[in-house]
């Protein structure tokens, strides 16, 4: 059975579990007309992999303002959700990952109603992240766990090696 808890510092070490690949098949291409937003689907011809980099993150340094949740199958980290303070009424959802033997299990959306319990108990009105829009399994996610689109960024990846990606910010009130 997985169980859903907050990392405290003594499973710290948990918190660097590794990313992993993940399949890049398709875009999201959003549109805001009429105050509303919506999206299409773009698929790709050839599907490809990616993998971010391992972060590195050090509990005693930023565990003042961000929660660690993780998924746990007998005392094994298989996912993790880090969540930080924002600068108004929304938690940011900074990384979200499950081990790929775990996909597809629901782990990611456990780790998500979480995370909406965090924000609630910090007072908070909801949770925003960022999504590459070339990620489409990732903005689906979002999508179906109830998250709605709230902006887009062309901007953010120009003169880098990810030039040509844009982030889509999606947005879950609690």
């Amino acid at each position: 059975m997985i169980e859903i808890k907050i990392i405290d510092s003594a499973h710290q070490a948990d918190i660097n579990i590794p990313n992993q690949p993940f399949p890049v098949f398709g875009r999201m291409v959003p549109s805001y007309v009429d105050k509303s937003w919506s999206y299409t689907v773009e698929r790709f011809e050839q599907e490809t992999e990616m993998c971010f980099p391992d972060e590195c993150y050090d509990y005693d340094e930023i565990s003042n303002n961000t929660v660690f949740i993780g998924a746990y199958d007998n005392d094994v980290c298989i996912g993790l959700a880090v969540i930080q303070d924002g600068f108004f009424k929304y938690m940011y959802l900074y990384d979200l990952k499950v081990d790929s033997d775990y996909r597809h299990m629901g782990i990611a959306k456990q780790l998500i109603d979480k995370a909406k319990e965090t924000a609630i108990s910090k007072g908070c009105k909801g949770i925003y992240t960022i999504g590459q829009d070339n990620n489409l399994a990732a903005c689906r996610f979002y999508i179906k766990s109830g998250f709605r689109i709230g902006g887009f960024d062309t901007e953010v990846y120009k003169g880098t090696v990810q030039e040509g990606k844009a982030d889509i910010i999606f947005y879950l009130d609690c």
